[in-house]
C-alpha cells in the first residue's frame, strides 16, 4: 500500500527559529529519508518552495481563475511531501511520527494512495 505524507508548518514560525536549528532539523530530515530509502519504504518526496511561489486555479463561471499563493488560508503550509510504501496504515503512521518538525508544532496528514489505471 502506497501512502502520502504530506508535511505542513507555518512558514512564518519557521522563519523565526534559529538558523542552526533550522539546519538540524533538515539534516535529521536527511537521514529519515537516508533510512527510508534503505528499507525499501521511501518511494519518492520532495521539499516544496514557499506558498508564497504558488498560484491556484480554479474555474468561475467556466473560465480559469488564478490566484497568487496556496490553495486555501492557513497558518500552516504544505513545505513537502514523502510517498512511501507500507504494509498498512499503522506502519505508514508510524514513520509519519519520524518526522522532525513534528516537535517544533509541525503537522504530517497520512493519506492512503489508490493508485487507478487509466486507460
Amino acid at each position: 500500500m502506497h501512502y502520502l505524507l504530506m508535511c505542513c508548518f507555518d512558514e512564518t514560525k519557521w522563519e523565526k527559529i534559529p538558523e542552526a536549528d533550522r539546519d538540524k532539523v533538515m539534516q535529521e530530515y536527511h537521514l529519515l529519508l537516508q533510512d527510508l530509502a534503505k528499507s525499501g519504504h521511501l518511494q519518492a518526496g520532495a521539499k516544496l518552495r514557499p506558498s508564497m511561489t504558488a498560484v491556484t486555479i480554479r474555474r468561475k463561471n467556466g473560465k480559469p481563475a488564478m490566484t497568487d499563493g496556496p490553495f486555501a488560508e492557513t497558518k500552516e503550509q504544505l513545505g513537502g511531501y514523502h510517498l512511501i510504501e507500507c504494509h498498512d496504515l499503522d506502519e505508514a503512521i508510524a514513520i509519519a511520527n519520524r518526522i522532525p518538525t513534528l516537535p517544533l508544532g509541525g503537522s504530517v496528514e497520512v493519506r492512503a494512495i489508490d493508485f487507478q489505471e487509466i486507460n
